[in-house]
């Protein structure tokens, strides 16, 4: 079968290369992959920036595609049903926070960019019927980072003002359709206009360009003295302009820090205003389940930036690593 390879000892460190076919072991399914989705984490093993990672693994954490074998023992009504697949492994038993054996599809354990993987019959949910399979594909991972760090730990109300940093990306782009879903008060920030723009036609009631001098300032004043709920991922300087912008007792819910460390945190500003500033990651499986059923409740359609043939998987690799997607970038395995 037809695979895309982690390999260390090449300049693109990825090549697409022909691989026996997975045997299944106790517990598991074959998934004949349709679709498969990009993530930052997938660009950051090829740029030497994400740990523990091993040449010959098959990279892709997020898929959609058919169940064409089940192992001895597992549920056969699993056979041709149209799946997504939950990219979380060993959770653990701590709803709270992962275990110290956790891993995600994809690395170290072969991922879904390939036309077959193998996957324990645990891992699989229904496709949302009214999902295309590049929507499908481009759900799993980024839907699950942002259900927890929204509605599990933003807990955002109808009222609540709610902020989104750096729109672009899958996680963000994926909040920002899952609060068009509960909220009027919505808002955004981008360093393009452009992006501003789209993310007003989805819904958000406004947006700021971070890249402008002083644009906190006017977020305060168009949001009518500040947020109720901020989700970021930059972190970095701009950090402290978001402690600003949070109203008393808010939530500042973090899931990465791309821009890197606040060099000076001020501290005065959490206490004194009794915010709560938390950290998130991607999600445990009762919030997979939560965030499948939260997309077909409200008909949410994840935002697929371009699509590419399995042939040109490198140049989707370097669309990620230019960064100017608005929302998934997929790649159709079934050619």
């Amino acid at each position: 079968m037809n695979a895309l390879i982690f390999n260390d000892h090449l300049d693109e460190k990825i090549e697409r290369k022909d691989v026996p076919l997975p045997v299944l072991g106790e517990g598991e399914v074959m998934v004949n992959i349709k679709a498969a989705a990009l993530n930052r984490r997938d660009q950051w093993m090829r740029e030497g920036m994400y740990p523990g990672t091993q040449s010959g693994v098959i990279m892709g954490s997020d898929g959609a595609g058919v169940v064409i074998k089940v192992a001895p023992g597992v549920d056969e009504s699993w056979l041709g049903k149209e799946v997504i697949i939950n990219p979380n492994i060993n959770w653990g038993s701590n709803p709270s926070v992962q275990g110290k054996d956790y891993t995600i599809l994809g690395m170290p354990v072969n991922g879904t960019l390939a036309e077959y993987v193998k996957v324990p019959a645990h891992r699989l949910h229904l496709k949302p019927a009214h999902l295309s399979w590049q929507e499908a594909a481009a759900l799993p991972l980024g839907g699950l980072t942002a259900y927890r760090a929204l509605i599990s730990k933003g807990e955002p109300g109808p009222d609540h003002r709610i902020l989104i940093t750096g729109i672009g990306g899958g996680v963000a782009t994926l909040a920002l359709l899952f609060a068009s879903a509960i909220s009027k008060h919505f808002f955004i920030t981008s360093g393009s206009a452009e992006k501003i723009d789209r993310a007003i036609t989805l819904g958000a009631k406004g947006g700021f360009n971070y890249k402008k001098e002083d644009w906190e300032k006017e977020a305060k004043q168009v949001s009518e003295g500040g947020f109720d709920v901020i989700i970021d991922s930059a972190g970095g300087d701009g950090f402290n302009a978001l402690l600003k912008l949070l109203r008393p007792g808010g939530r500042l819910i973090f899931y990465g820090a791309t821009t890197g460390i606040s060099r000076k945190l001020e501290l005065h500003r959490m206490f004194w205003s009794q915010v709560r500033v938390e950290g998130s990651t991607m999600g445990n499986d009762e919030e997979f389940k939560a965030m499948v059923g939260f997309v077909e409740k409200h008909s949410i359609r994840p935002l697929v930036d371009e699509i590419f043939p399995f042939q040109q998987v490198i140049s989707a690799f370097s669309k990620m690593k230019a960064g100017t997607q608005m929302g998934k970038i997929v790649v159709d395995i079934a050619e």
